[in-house]
Order: structure tokens, then sequence, then C-alpha cells
């Protein structure tokens, strides 16, 4: 039976870039609620951000079930930043008896702000689509975050040194 991989794990930490590889590992379909809100509304939702986000994601958990279904593992790749956000994820899936796998991507602070100077940079420069984060904001999105007890995780990637 396939399963679903949830990626867990504060912006700019790499996860995007995780989940890409896991891709082959699994022979997985990888569903990513940044990259369908970049498409359809560039990096500025305004207002509604949050609520679309949302949506989207609700929408994406009953696709990962018609993909699991099909025999296809998937990875879903949108941060679960709050300990409620773990806990819908976990009883969506056991509640439709889908096996899945949380993956936390434990990235240090310096790794996070050269990943999002890097990132930063690169939109700057036209050669990526993706949120650009001032530094005061990103501190304030990296300070909602819940990090995971060890025991919610099956995976614990250390992205500490790169």
């Amino acid at each position: 039976m396939a399963k679903v991989i949830l990626i867990c794990g504060k912006i700019c930490s790499g996860k995007t870039r995780y989940s890409k590889t896991l891709i082959n590992v699994y022979s997985a379909v990888l569903l990513s609620s940044d990259e369908i809100t970049l498409a359809l509304f560039g990096s500025n939702g305004g207002k509604e951000h949050g609520c679309i986000v949302k949506k989207l994601q609700n929408y994406l958990y009953q696709k990962s079930l018609e993909i699991v279904k099909s025999g296809i593992n998937v990875i879903l790749d949108w941060g679960f930043w709050t300990q409620e956000d773990r806990r819908e994820a976990i009883e969506y899936y056991s509640k439709h008896h889908i096996d899945f796998e949380w993956h936390y991507i434990d990235s240090s602070n310096e790794v996070l702000q050269r990943n999002l100077s890097t990132r930063n940079r690169e939109i700057q420069e036209g050669n990526t689509i993706a949120y650009y984060f001032p530094d005061e904001l990103i501190v304030q999105f990296w300070n909602i975050f819940e990090v995971p007890e060890k025991s919610e995780i099956d995976v614990w990637v250390d992205n500490s040194i790169e």
C-alpha cells in the first residue's frame, strides 16, 4: 500500500529541496501548496493568502487520498508549522486508513539565514519564483513554528550543516 510522506520544517529549512530528492526514492508525487499558490497568484496573495492556502491544502488532502489509493506514494511539502497542523494531518490519514510518515528538516539558524538570503537574492534577480521574506518578517514566521517532539517524527533530517 502506498503512503503519504509529510514534510515538516521552518521556512527556508530546505523542505522543498529535500522533498524533490524523495520523489525518485519513493516513486512519489509531490504536492506543494506553495507551488500552486505561486503559479496562480504570484508571490503576493494579498489579505486572502491564508484562506486560499487553507482551502488549497484541504483540496490537496483529498487529492492525496486519490493518488495513494491508486498505489502511488505522495509527498506533502507545506511545513506543518504547528502541533495543530500535525494533529490534523494525523487524524485525517488515520481516519482514512492511510499510512503516513513524518520527515522533519532540522536546520540551524545559520542555514536558515543563508537559505533565506539566497532565495531573496534569486527572487530579486528574477531567477526564481518564490515568496520574498524581509528579515524582520521571517523572524516572526520562524517564531510561530512549533518544533515537533522527536517522538512525533519518523525521519529527523539534520540540515544544520551544508
